[in-house]
């Protein structure tokens, strides 16, 4: 009860060297950011990818490549997302999003519970059709579905498929909070979320930007666990860069030391979330 899960989020669908240098781009700047977070403290890392030109993209040979190169260094958890590829310009094919879980069967992948309006600039699609396509692979694979809540009715599409037998309980369920076109990273917010939550769930919480340090704090103060990164967050301070993903989660690390908690290993992450090895 006393363990803590850090999952650190290394780059996300959107910002570039531009948005803050220390974002990793390429597979091998992304897997040296990855063991640089496990190093200080992360038991799970969270992957987008990003093509040559930096733009996102579902490639399974990126994925491939860098999951390869985070293994030669560490046993940290590997989560790679479902929704790269999302721009302004729309999603991804279906079937482009499924190939990496199909060909490489990851540990963990994210599963997003629902469309949403992404930044009031664009539709974060995820239909009906490829969440059930999705979570029978995730079964199929072995793979251990991060369920990201945008929005509260999200957690009500996570039960609906739990009961259609889409998702298999116990599930572990990462709010998002604050993104423009979800729900406000706002603490009775967050307590709202986590009562709704099936019986025997695990959860993490993020809160994105500025509402990164209140959100962090009450998840770990109502037992939860915590997501950071510069997926989620660019800066350590107001208006002060972070230098690096292993900078935030070194930070969250000596939160949860200094409330007398324990920050937990890969293998106990693995444990804890029931993810077969």
């Amino acid at each position: 009860m006393n363990k803590r899960i850090i999952t650190a989020a290394l780059t996300g669908n959107w910002g570039d060297k531009s948005t803050n240098p220390a974002i990793p781009m390429t597979p091998e700047e992304i897997a040296a950011a990855a063991f640089d977070a496990y190093l200080a403290g992360a038991a799970i890392v969270h992957l987008h990818m990003r093509d040559e030109e930096g733009r996102p993209t579902m490639r399974a040979d990126l994925f491939r490549e860098t999951m390869e190169l985070i293994r030669e260094k560490c046993d940290v958890v590997i989560n790679i997302t479902s929704s790269g590829g999302h721009s302004l310009d729309g999603m991804a094919a279906d079937e482009t999003r499924l190939k990496p879980f199909r060909e490489l069967k990851p540990e963990m992948g994210s599963y997003d519970c629902g469309t949403m309006n992404w930044l009031h600039k664009t539709i974060f699609e995820n239909n009906p059709q490829f969440l059930e396509s999705l979570g029978r692979l995730m079964q199929e694979t072995e793979t251990k579905p991060e369920l990201e809540i945008f929005d509260i009715g999200m957690i009500d599409t996570a039960k609906y498929y739990m009961a259609k037998g889409v998702l298999k309980a116990p599930c572990h369920f990462q709010f998002i909070m604050g993104a423009p076109g979800g729900m406000a990273a706002t603490i009775p917010n967050l307590v709202y979320a986590q009562s709704q939550l099936p019986e025997g769930s695990t959860w993490s919480a993020s809160g994105l930007s500025k509402s990164h340090i209140p959100v962090l704090l009450a998840a770990l103060a109502m037992g939860g666990h915590v997501r950071v990164g510069l997926e989620d967050n660019v800066y350590y301070g107001h208006g002060v860069l972070a230098e690096s993903n292993a900078q935030l989660v070194e930070r969250a690390a000596r939160i949860i030391k200094s409330a007398d908690l324990e920050v937990a290993t890969p293998a106990e992450a693995r444990e804890m979330l029931g993810i077969m090895q």
